[in-house]
């Protein structure tokens, strides 16, 4: 797998991670013993990155992976947690007491005594813009209860706003072939800055596995099923904004741009990562399959695929079918 460095960390990262959104809730049921395999597999492909949150089944996805991680001393892996959604996102709320709070919840279910990589949750505008919130980050850095910061956004806009900011590590976007925003400014910026990108929700809540139907069906509780339009939180999170039926669409254009023997999950994978200014990529998996999967796609482009040529395709499928509706947004 190949290792890319973190920004100013003095850390190596895979150019595939996993994303353990799916280990926590929101995507149905996953056992603990499935969501462990899951983290197994992952690791002993060569993923270096795993990327979670204090929510994601309310601290399970952080417990998990801080019990696998203590099982595996000397295990190399970066584990990058997020903070911030806890309580109503007002700005009032992102401030230093909440912040220690929160890293001190996530180091006891990390069983860690310093963080590696802290992003705040898709905070609201203004609290990217205020000087006190990178204050008090630099404090709990200062401490030693985190070593490194970011910020996970929604908008290119916001992205923007942290990579100006001088200690930030990372930011973290949605970045696919429906959202194509951030190779505007974003990409260019955050890699003239030496701030490292995480491309999230890179497979579209799994509308890019190419494996979606007009009959497909998710679980009561699958974010997939209650928040297609924005209900729970921001839309853009679920499908990456995408309408379901012009996203099976897209889909289908994309599967039938590619060689026979190339899926269209590691093709959007390696298609992503390839990109300059992204550092990595963080699928998420349910399945040792999935992550096995997902880590192959980190060496897809070595084996002959022609990134370019879906990069082409990518780009006409957009703006024949999404520009209008995606790319004003976000």
């Amino acid at each position: 797998m190949n290792q890319r460095p973190l920004a100013r960390t003095g850390r190596s990262i895979s150019a595939i991670g996993l994303g353990t959104w799916q280990l926590g809730a929101d995507w149905g049921a996953v056992s603990e013993e499935d969501a462990t395999a899951v983290l197994a597999a992952s690791a002993d492909a060569g993923v270096t990155l795993f990327d979670t949150a204090d929510v994601y089944g309310d601290g399970r996805s952080e417990s998990i992976i801080g019990a696998f991680l203590a099982s595996r001393p000397g295990h190399g892996i970066t584990v990058a947690t997020k903070m911030g959604r806890r309580m109503a996102q007002e700005a009032e709320n992102y401030g230093s007491e909440n912040f220690r709070a929160w890293t001190d919840r996530s180091r006891k279910n990390l069983r860690v005594d310093a963080l590696d990589l802290v992003q705040l949750h898709c905070p609201p505008t203004a609290v990217i813009k205020s000087d006190e919130t990178y204050d008090a980050l630099d404090a709990l850095v200062a401490d030693g209860t985190i070593a490194a910061y970011g910020v996970s956004v929604e908008t290119a806009a916001q992205a923007l706003a942290v990579i100006s900011r001088p200690n930030v590590s990372n930011v973290q976007i949605i970045f696919n072939p429906f959202r194509l925003k951030p190779l505007d400014e974003v990409l260019p910026a955050a890699d003239a800055a030496g701030v490292a990108v995480f491309a999230r929700v890179p497979l579209a809540s799994g509308l890019l596995s190419g494996k979606y139907t007009a009959n497909t069906t998710f679980a009561e509780n699958d974010h997939r099923t209650y928040n297609r339009h924005g209900e729970a939180f921001d839309r853009g999170e679920t499908f990456s904004g995408v309408d379901f039926s012009v996203g099976l669409e897209a889909v289908a254009e994309l599967t039938s741009a590619l060689p026979e023997g190339v899926t269209l999950p590691a093709a959007t994978l390696a298609w992503i990562a390839s990109r300059p200014g992204v550092t990595a990529v963080i699928p998420g998996a349910r399945s040792v399959s999935q992550a096995q999967g997902n880590a192959d796609a980190g060496e897809l482009a070595e084996s002959g695929f022609d990134v370019d040529m879906f990069d082409s395709a990518v780009r006409d499928v957009y703006e024949r079918l999404l520009r209008d509706a995606m790319h004003h947004q976000w």
